[in-house]
């Protein structure tokens, strides 16, 4: 055996071992007790009242409780002792330790008022805000599930794109590219609304500018409501950043060190006081990649002395990165009743790649052939982002109006200077200069109305307006041996402009008869789409060309609850891919003359009926999701990968001039067939002791593709033919990860992780099985007031994206790395002046998202 395969033998043992330990482990777990008590004052039970219990020896064991109308409370705690806080409007703060060594009544708190007149009816109290931090990472509501990354210590320090991939049902590939139950076609959303912080097509960079310490929390929407935009036939993932709830001056500081190179130092600052908030989030950092591609060809057009018969592409692309941001923004509370915020963003980020690309030809019956091309390029993006908004309350009954407006810009310039040298030589035989422009202006306007009917029952309605607006400005130079002035590639060098208006309408009826809970909706979007297009070469010029679609889109979603935190919950909902302005545009990319992107300007967005049966029980200890799903999609988009041959220039080993005949690969994006994609989505978290947590994802999925299409070739003899790409396929494959948390005392927590995601195979193309582990620790130092974290990203530096690819002229063997094995080690420091605010709530927390729509939350 080989030492490569001992190797691989090796790794995919200690991936199976990781997740045995971490399933046998279940069984180790800590028993809590339920104790009992009541808030009492001289004229007796204290309704509503917020207790918090603290316990002295391990935080992760403190727990809170709220007292009902009475004044009585219960609560499960693990033995040990505990710092007892209690508020409640109009008392003062009451604190008292006490030991938990068995179930049973305590003895009762006494507690007395502040001064001011107590509040005995208190009915008109609607809830207060419990102090006591959740240690549950993951928890499902009716509409979505929500991923809490505060106990995620593999990637503390990192961006979104390390905490994207820790989040259950969702996928990072090495590329960057994000995707849900296999599906790519996810919606991202900062906020509750669509974001410049996430650029234009900047893929791997923009979730890298994201610093993971900014985010609160990441709701994970696969079947969105009639209430969320229908774009994202995968669903929504909608990331809200962190604002901080407290009274006075409070923030947090974190630097982080990392290899490969990276510095990262961000702060999150807030100002609170009375009915006037502030807060500033921001910084930047430094960070270098390794990008890893390898592509083996083999050909069957083969017709004469010097054609290929095969090609063999070694890159590696080194990517130095610059990236800052900051958000600013303020919250005034008018009066009880109505608020108002605004907000500002601004992020960017420069980058530099190099590298050398060499490719080795195999010609038919002569000398074989090499070329390295040396690539230099430059990338800078600057977006900006104004947020608006009002929330005004009309009654104590939940009968509310939100309005905000979004205002967002972003430029990004990529530049390119690629050359290549043919067999070894030190003379340029070819030079591309490219330059690319990408303009985006996007106004974002929405309305929501919420109007309680009863007791149980709410109508909810709303209007939204999306403006979209991109420009694109592409040039190609290119010069040769035989042509050694820069010329202009007219076919690549182009103008075009992408214009999309949206308007949407939407009502949803959400009520409760005994158990069963129900919410149905309705969305109607109106899309106006019109594209103009114009190259140097002037073929086909684009003038107003126009696609105009008007959908419904219903949502249903059903409950049955057997128990608090134990329901049954079903839900079906239509959703669409609309097609990206850059898969539009005719001709968009020319970054290398042998693999080239081709747009389609009559691609058409793709529909998708999506189905859910899930269950979900949430106890103290632990949370388990089951979900079934289903997934029906028309007229899905594939993209067919083809060949061009091209004749070439070369010389021979004697220095004569050759010709021979290349093949370019060129991908297009099409609209093709069907696809049945189901499984069983399994999410747990597991408190398991008192020093041992898990947080497991398994997807068993399904698949069924149907669609071929003819597209037009070569043959053998270099003559044009029609061939067919069969993308039919089905079988089942899996998905899984699992999240081990080692508590080793108060101060000290260590983390493994292990991420498995298995093959799948089409007529079409064949993707390997990929597998990773990352390693975190964590350490809390100067008195709870910072942190010290490490981790290792990918520990065996197995994370790579391996596929066979088949056409009618050749098979692709393609081999890609994005990242490689990553440590970092970061510091955070916080710093504080007030407490978290208890009092009763006046009105929906516009910064919540509690209610899981897409609005009116600012930056």
């Amino acid at each position: 055996m080989e030492r490569t395969e001992i190797v691989s033998v090796f790794q995919k043992r200690i991936f199976g071992l990781a997740l045995t330990i971490g399933a046998a482990s279940f069984v180790m777990a800590q028993q809590k007790v339920t104790i009992s008590g009541t808030v009492k004052d001289a004229n007796g039970g204290v309704g509503y009242a917020s207790i918090t219990f603290k316990n002295q020896q391990n935080n992760q064991l403190s727990d809170a409780a709220l007292a009902d109308v009475n004044g009585n409370y219960k609560v499960e705690l693990a033995p040990g002792n505990y710092n007892v806080s209690i508020e409640a409007v109009d008392y003062k703060k009451f604190t008292q330790t006490i030991r938990v060594e068995k179930a049973g009544a305590i003895a009762p708190f006494i507690i007395v008022s502040d001064g001011k007149a107590n509040l005995n009816n208190t009915t008109d109290i609607q809830g207060v805000v419990i102090t006591a931090a959740s240690t549950k990472p993951y928890k499902v509501e009716l509409d979505k599930k929500t991923y809490d990354p505060s106990q995620d210590i593999v990637s503390k320090g990192g961006s979104l794109q390390d905490v994207l991939s820790n989040v259950p049902s969702v996928s990072v590939d090495t590329d960057g590219t994000v995707s849900m139950r296999g599906s790519s076609n996810v919606r991202f959303l900062i906020n509750g609304k669509p974001s410049a912080l996430l650029g234009i097509d900047d893929g791997a960079n923009a979730l890298q500018s994201i610093p993971a310490d900014q985010i609160e929390k990441i709701e994970v929407i696969t079947n969105p409501s009639s209430k969320f935009e229908a774009s994202g036939t995968a669903g929504i993932l909608n990331i809200i950043l962190k604002k901080n709830k407290k009274t006075g001056f409070n923030g947090s500081v974190i630097g982080t060190l990392g290899y490969l190179p990276q510095t990262n130092l961000n702060t999150n600052l807030s100002w609170r006081k009375g009915n006037f908030t502030w807060f500033l989030n921001g910084g930047g950092g430094y960070r270098e990649s390794k990008n890893t591609n390898r592509n083996d060809n083999y050909y069957n057009n083969a017709s004469k002395i010097g054609d290929q018969i095969e090609s063999h592409q070694n890159s590696e692309i080194n990517n130095k990165t610059d990236n800052y941001n900051a958000s600013a923004g303020i919250v005034y509370d008018i009066s009880e009743k109505t608020s108002v915020n605004a907000s500002g963003t601004v992020r960017t980020f420069d980058s530099q790649n190099t590298g050398n690309i060499d490719y080795d030809y195999i010609l038919l019956n002569t000398d074989n052939t090499h070329t390295l091309r040396k690539n230099l390029g430059t990338n800078n993006n600057l977006a900006f982002q104004g947020d608006f908004g009002l929330d005004h309350k009309f009654d104590n009954k939940g009968q509310n109006l939100s309005l905000s407006l979004s205002l967002q810009r972003n430029r990004s310039n990529n530049n390119s200077n690629i050359k290549e040298y043919d067999n070894y030589s030190d003379v340029t035989s070819l030079e591309n200069i490219i330059n690319q422009k990408t303009l985006n202006k996007n106004i974002v306007l929405k309305a929501d109305y919420e109007l309680p009917i009863g007791e149980v029952s709410r109508l909810e309605a709303g209007y939204r307006l999306d403006s979209n607006n991109n420009n694109y400005d592409n040039n190609v130079q290119e010069s040769t041996a035989v042509n050694p002035a820069l010329q202009y590639l007219g076919l690549y060098t182009f103008d075009a402009n992408y214009k999309e208006l949206f308007n949407a309408f939407y009502v949803q009826f959400k009520s409760k008869i005994g158990k069963v809970g129900y919410q149905i909706g309705l969305r109607d979007e109106q899309s106006n789409v019109t594209i103009d297009y114009h190259n140097l070469a002037g073929t086909n010029p684009i003038d107003n060309k126009k696609k105009n679609y008007n959908n419904l889109f219903p949502s249903v979603f059903l409950s049955y609850e057997f128990a608090k935190d134990n329901q049954l919950l079903f839900n079906y909902t239509r959703r669409i891919d609309r097609p990206r302005g850059f898969f539009l545009i005719p001709n968009p990319s020319y970054s290398d003359n042998q693999n080239i992107f081709d747009g389609n300007i009559d691609l058409n967005p793709s529909y998708v009926d999506s189905y859910e049966l899930g269950y979900s029980i949430s106890k103290k200890k632990f949370t388990i999701n089951p979900t079934l799903y289903f997934k029906h999609k028309t007229d899905d988009t594939k993209m067919l990968v083809y060949n061009k041959a091209v004749n070439f220039e070369y010389f021979d080993e004697n220095g004569i001039q050759q010709t021979g005949k290349r093949i370019e690969f060129h991908t297009k994006p099409i609209n093709l067939g069907t696809e049945d994609t189901y499984g069983l989505d399994l999410n747990f978290n597991w408190d398991a002791t008192s020093w041992l947590k898990f947080m497991g994802n398994v997807d068993v999925f399904g698949y069924n593709i149907k669609g071929s299409t003819p597209y037009e070739t070569l043959d053998v003899l270099g003559n044009p033919i029609t061939a067919t790409a069969n993308f039919s396929g089905n079988g089942i494959s899996t998905r899984s990860r699992l999240t081990s948390t080692f508590k080793i005392d108060k101060t000290l927590n260590l983390q493994l992780q292990g991420f498995y995601r298995g093959g799948t195979k089409t007529d079409y193309q064949v993707r390997k099985d990929m597998y990773a582990i990352n390693f975190g620790a964590s350490k809390t130092i100067w008195k709870g007031n910072g942190t010290l974290a490490f981790n290792i990203q990918d520990i065996f530096n197995t994370r790579a994206m391996q596929s066979t690819t088949y056409t009618a002229n050749s098979v692709r063997d393609s081999y890609m790395q994005w990242q490689p094995r990553q440590f970092t080690l970061s510091l955070t420091y916080r710093f504080k002046q007030g407490e978290k605010v208890d009092q009763p709530k006046r009105k929906k927390d516009i910064n919540s998202n509690a209610s899981g729509d897409d609005q009116q939350v600012p930056m």
